[in-house]
Formats: structure tokens, sequence, C-alpha cells
């Protein structure tokens, strides 16, 4: 009920390997390739926080279906509305309590990545708790990948709950990218996924916030997405509760209008959204 490989398409998956390993990354797996009548499929990995991996996928001329081994099976037919889902937009970590720069530093120095967002406990928190957060990027901006630790408060963190119930670091969330994101949570919703209630005073004063949108700000309330804007532009996202019985993976949708960002007023709203559902659960 987790993510256990975050993996990358590489142009050489040994070249790559070889460089993370250089800079001192921990192997995983060495550089192995399979060839059959669909082409080359080539595999390595390293070793990231808790049991999570990185693997380097090199597959451009592979024309098989995923990777080797897989097949295709037969489905019922059933209709379902189209969920208008693109790719993988960013992938969010937990991690303990001090380790969030010793994992920055990680990615600068092995993948060469840009830190160019940071939250502290003055920026993301609530009366109970609070948290700590960093985005690492490559710097074609492909890869996006934010980092959490808890941070001090009166009661436990969202943070620490996830770590307790995940039993150490992983991948807290993966955000999936739409570019419509209206036609996403609607298709989602009527295929029976539950997201985060997000309060309607969320909204009261929302257009003044975040100033002009293309969306119908009614329409937004009623699907409960969120919105916020920076510099470059706004962007729209909502957040699943978490996909099984434990407070740990769950899933975010967004739109990017012109935002490259993660929206420090949005990401206040999910951290009390998330610390509700803990309070629920009786574990805040």
């Amino acid at each position: 009920d987790g993510i256990y490989d975050i993996a990358f398409s590489v142009d050489c998956d040994k070249t790559a390997f070889d460089s993370c390993l250089s800079r001192g990354a921990e192997s995983v797996q060495e550089p192995t390739a399979e060839k059959n009548d669909n082409g080359e499929y080539g595999k390595s990995s390293i070793k990231t926080y808790g049991d999570t991996i990185h693997s380097f996928i090199y597959d451009s001329n592979y024309s098989g279906l995923w990777a080797p081994g897989f097949e295709l099976i037969n489905l019922p037919n059933i209709s379902r509305p189209d969920t208008a889902l693109i790719t993988i937009d960013h992938v969010v970590g937990n991690v303990e309590t001090g380790k969030m720069d010793e994992w920055q530093e990680f990615y600068e120095r092995i993948f060469g990545f840009t830190t160019f967002v940071r939250f502290d406990e003055t920026d993301i928190s609530t009366q109970y708790s609070s948290l700590k957060s960093i985005v690492v990027r490559s710097k074609n901006w492909k890869v996006k990948l934010p980092i959490n630790e808890p941070a001090k408060g009166i009661k436990k963190s969202q943070i620490e709950e996830y770590l307790d119930f995940n039993e150490g670091a992983g991948v807290q969330h993966l955000a999936i990218l739409t570019g419509d994101i209206i036609k996403s949570i609607t298709a989602l919703r009527t295929n029976g996924v539950d997201f985060l209630d997000v309060p309607d005073t969320y909204y009261d004063d929302l257009e003044k916030r975040v100033g002009p949108i293309d969306e119908d700000m009614a329409v937004l309330k009623k699907l409960k997405i969120l919105v916020d804007r920076d510099e470059e532009g706004y962007l729209l996202q909502l957040f699943t509760k978490p996909l099984e019985d434990r407070p740990t993976l769950f899933i975010e949708i967004i739109q990017r209008k012109g935002s490259r960002g993660f929206g420090q007023g949005n990401f206040q709203a999910l951290f009390e959204s998330i610390e509700r559902e803990q309070e629920l659960r009786g574990n805040l």
C-alpha cells in the first residue's frame, strides 16, 4: 500500500547509475539489460529515503508493453468517464525529524538537483502541530521531489503519524497532472474516489486572494477544488483520502495555469484538512 520505486527514464541507465555511485549513492541493483523481439530494456537502481529506491530505466528502443514480463489481460468492458489525467507532476516524501536537510544535500550532490522552495514551521502550522518542507527539482523541471519532516508542536503531527504507520520514511503522496481539473475531479468522484473535505469558508474570499481565473468559482466550490496563485500564474489542486486503511499514501490531482510552484496557501489548507482527518482517527 505504498510506493517503493520512483523511477526515472534516462538515455543510458548504466551512465546514470555509475554517475550517482561516483557521488556516493548506494547501489540496490546493478545495471541489467534484457533483449528480446521487442528491443532492449535496461534497468538499475539506487537507494533513497526509507525503503524507497530510484530506478533508472532505459527503454527508448523497447516496443513491448511497459517492461519485459508484462502482458495484456482482458478486463470487463465497464464504461467509466474519462479522467483526463496526463502524467506525474511530483512525488512527495516524508522523512524523520532532522533528516530533511540531509536528503536535500543528497539530491543536490547525487543528482545535481536545485532546491527552489522551502517552508518552515512558521509557514505551515496549526495550533497543534507543524512541519518543515523543501522541494528539490531537476534543472529541466521534469523531476520535482518535495520532502517533509515533522516540526515541534503540542500534539503529534500528521507527518509523525505517517512515519509511525509507515514504519519509517517513505512516499507520502503522488501528484498527477491534468489539463482540465474540473473534468478530472468530476470523473474521479463519479468513479468513487474519496477526496479530503474543504470547508466552505475557504472560498469566502478566494477571488480576492487569487484574482481573476478562467474557472467558475461556484463550480470549484462545489467540487472542493483548491486554488493558489504566484508570480508566474496559478494552480488548482485537490487531494484524495488515504488509499488504504493506514493513513499513509494518497493522491493529488493538480492543474497548472502558469504556476510552477506549490502554493503556500494550499499547502496550509492541505495540512489543516489532513489534521482534521487525523483527529477523527484519534491520532492527533
